[in-house]
């Protein structure tokens, strides 16, 4: 494994979140001939790297004193606060930290203060489209923090993304993140209720979601069913969305707004997603 050969101000990204959209963001990465570092929990899980330039680190504070700019693609807040408090006391001054997972906008407020404390940025940049915009390079990557130090993480959001849009101070990317995934809930819920109501009417309901895709009523909520979403997968990624209707209610509260009805509605589509896949595929 060798260092893609890049000039000399071009940022080293560490990278850490190997997943099901953080694999094909760091490959991208690296496609786009910045340096990059890659720390795994599991040293196996590196071997989907192949055929790109990346530099294998041993361990997360070996990561932290080594680049640039850090970003994180874990599954949970809690995963982030732990390994940013392990990289803390390595991570050099004026490195920027950025959170790729889907949180509350709390915990990047928190992070940013305690960053601050060492003269670290911490950037917020969660991202929608799911892998197969991953792997295309056409993430939608939503930013929060400061202007100085979006504009230093911007070149690498670029790789991946086809549109970044920097949303304002520290937790808005995580904001705009939660409400764009409420909105495909609420979305679910009231294809779901059509589907219903066409099924009473003995519709083709196969026939009928194909029209709605062409017409004034496409949205992602249809044209994900039987794509991304699929039998196969159905069953985890309700179990996900419920999740993220969870965080954007501790969020809502954290924010002192009431958004019961939303939250109940937006569930309901979340947890309603196989029952809804299932009957389009009878």
């Amino acid at each position: 494994m060798t260092e893609t050969s890049a000039p000399h101000d071009t940022p080293v990204v560490g990278w850490i979140g190997l997943g099901d959209q953080g694999l094909p963001m760091a490959r991208a990465i690296a496609e786009a001939a910045f340096p990059l570092h890659v720390w795994a929990r599991r040293p196996a899980s590196l071997g989907a790297l192949a055929g790109v330039a990346y530099q294998a680190a041993g361990s997360v504070e070996e990561l932290a004193a080594s680049c640039d700019i850090v970003a994180l693609c874990v599954g949970t807040d809690e995963d982030v606060e732990g390994l940013v408090e392990r990289m803390l006391p390595h991570l050099r001054a004026h490195t920027v930290v950025v959170n790729h997972g889907t949180g509350v906008p709390a915990t990047a407020i928190r992070l940013t203060e305690r960053c601050a404390e060492r003269g670290i940025a911490v950037v917020d940049a969660p991202v929608s489209g799911g892998r197969p915009a991953a792997e295309e390079k056409r993430l939608t990557t939503m930013v929060g923090g400061p202007e100085d130090a979006v504009q230093r993480c911007r070149p690498v959001f670029d790789a991946f993304s086809a549109h970044v849009v920097h949303l304002g101070g520290s937790g808005s990317g995580q904001t705009a993140k939660l409400f764009n995934n409420a909105l495909l809930m609420l979305n679910q819920r009231s294809v779901a209720d059509i589907v219903a109501l066409a099924a009473r009417m003995n519709l083709d309901l196969g026939a009928l979601v194909e029209v709605l895709k062409l017409g004034s009523a496409s949205s992602a909520a249809l044209s994900l069913l039987n794509t991304m979403v699929r039998t196969d997968n159905v069953e985890h990624l309700s179990k996900v969305e419920a999740l993220d209707m969870e965080l954007f209610d501790r969020a809502m509260r954290d924010a002192g707004i009431e958004a019961g009805e939303v939250i109940e509605r937006g569930l309901s589509g979340a947890r309603g997603l196989p029952d809804l896949l299932a009957r389009l595929n009878a």
